[in-house]
């Protein structure tokens, strides 16, 4: 397994990050035990979490995926081997039973950070993130930024006030963010370097074929400030592997279960798909490989963050690492994607 470093820290995390939002939901702690077992057997010590899984998030499975990964990691006795990441969680997506509906204030922060930690049975979390921005802002699924007159704001001043402090007690080693704008990465860095507090290490937002907006204006950041992307959603939502064209909606797959996942399923969506399945066919690949393997090939990416329902699916998820795409692949995608340039937000 190949490592990348973790922004300017001296933690080595592998280019494969096990997900686990599925984990409570679609999984059992039986499967999210069999898939850790096997993802750090394949050399895989970088495991993201967050305090609002599984999703879709409910009341009555809150934090459920810390826990299985806590009850892992303490039966396997591996916490020192590994790389943890959690989020906690900003307004909005229904979380109104969290804390009252959570914010990025300090008191929030540092309540969440406790409750993951006890979830997760450890002293530190390696990576602590904030999951979304406390403010109106481009999110995933929407790219026009839409001014809002009567927003409710957390300053970031204080957000990362609270981060610093976590950090400063020994609670969190580093910290970064996810659904991110360059505006907000740039005040978090801007107000780091005033304050002497932690800086932003990595950024978790959405990439794959379907979409690449993390290029247009993070992905320089993340070359000239340390600020890595961990790609979120590789595939899509699994739309990439191509199991949904020609109108098959399998039974218990993700897309078929919850419409939250939607914006992935559009006719743009669909035919560019198509293109890159047949792409992936005519070079003897699976669409999902050559996909995963994409990303991996990312100069601005520290790792790709793969989850799985099978074992089957993880199998093949991680083994994208092993797989280098020709100059003519990447040629052909890149003639694909200026046809399909933004076909999901």
């Amino acid at each position: 397994m190949r490592m990348r470093k973790l922004g300017h820290t001296d933690i080595d995390v592998s280019l494969i990050c096990l997900g686990t939002m599925t984990w409570g939901e679609q999984n059992s702690e039986q499967d999210a035990f069999e898939q850790l077992d096997y993802a750090v057997d394949a050399g895989i010590n970088f495991i993201d979490a967050a305090e609002m899984y599984p999703v879709p998030p409910r009341a009555e499975t809150q934090g459920r995926t810390e826990s299985y990964l806590g009850n892992w990691l303490a039966r396997r006795g591996r916490r020192d081997d590994l790389v943890i990441a959690s989020k906690v969680a900003g307004p909005g997506n229904g979380l109104s039973y969290l804390r009252g509906g959570p914010r990025l204030t300090r008191e929030h922060i540092l309540e969440a950070c406790e409750s993951s930690l006890e979830r997760l049975q450890t002293d530190y979390i390696d990576l602590y993130q904030v999951h979304w921005p406390d403010r109106s802002t481009n999110f995933f699924g929407q790219l026009g930024y839409q001014r809002n007159p009567s927003e409710s704001m957390t300053p970031i001043e204080e957000t990362l006030g609270a981060l610093n402090e976590l950090v400063t007690e020994g609670k969190v080693r580093h910290v970064g963010l996810s659904n991110e704008t360059p505006w907000g990465t740039m005040e978090y860095l801007r107000l780091s370097r005033e304050n002497n507090w932690p800086r932003v290490v990595s950024i978790q937002n959405p990439y794959n074929l379907l979409n690449r907006s993390f290029e247009a204006g993070l992905a320089e950041f993340a070359h000239r400030e340390g600020t890595g992307l961990l790609a979120y959603s590789p595939l899509a939502f699994g739309m990439l592997t191509g199991k949904y064209l020609g109108g098959k909606w399998p039974e218990k797959a993700r897309l078929t279960l919850y419409e939250r996942f939607s914006r992935y399923t559009g006719d743009r969506a669909a035919d560019a798909t198509r293109a890159y399945a047949e792409l992936a066919h005519q070079h003897g690949l699976s669409p999902a490989q050559m996909a995963l393997a994409w990303v991996n090939s990312r100069e601005f990416v520290t790792s790709n963050i793969v989850g799985a329902t099978s074992m089957d699916q993880l199998k093949e998820n991680i083994g994208s690492a092993d797989i280098t795409l020709s100059a003519d692949i990447v040629s052909a995608i890149e003639a694909i994607h200026d046809e399909f340039t933004y076909p999901c937000p």
